[in-house]
């Protein structure tokens, strides 16, 4: 089994920072990719920041120039340092992987955290 834990949320003012840490556990042959999603009430859930096994990354638009995700290979571990928060970027953000659980496994899967919630309040 997969498990991805999810740590670092919590209540911050405005302007504020937060760092979110995500690490992989279990069978885990290879990650293409590890990243961020939130989402907020009556929301969907959206992407916030990825970064592949290359190293390539993707922001939001809503989120370039505050956030900066980084990943740690041999760990299987993601962080996202999250800068200049405004009350909009409160949601539960979501750790994602897109890994295969062995070798030849056609396609791979995509796994979720349990969520932690990010407050931008004063």
């Amino acid at each position: 089994q997969v498990q991805l834990v999810e740590s670092g949320g919590g209540l911050v003012q405005p302007g504020g920072s937060l760092r979110l840490s995500c690490a992989a556990s279990g069978s885990i042959f290879s990650i293409n990719a590890m990243g961020w999603y939130r989402q907020a009430p009556g929301k969907e859930r959206e992407l916030v920041a990825l970064v592949t096994s290359g190293g390539s990354t993707n922001y939001a638009d809503s989120v370039k120039g505050r956030f900066t995700i980084s990943r740690d290979n041999a760990k299987n571990m993601v962080d996202l340092q999250m800068n200049s928060l405004k009350p909009e970027d409160t949601a539960v953000y979501y750790c994602n992987a897109v890994l295969r659980v062995y070798r030849g496994e056609i396609a791979p899967g995509w796994y979720w955290g349990q969520g932690t919630q990010v407050t931008v309040s004063s």
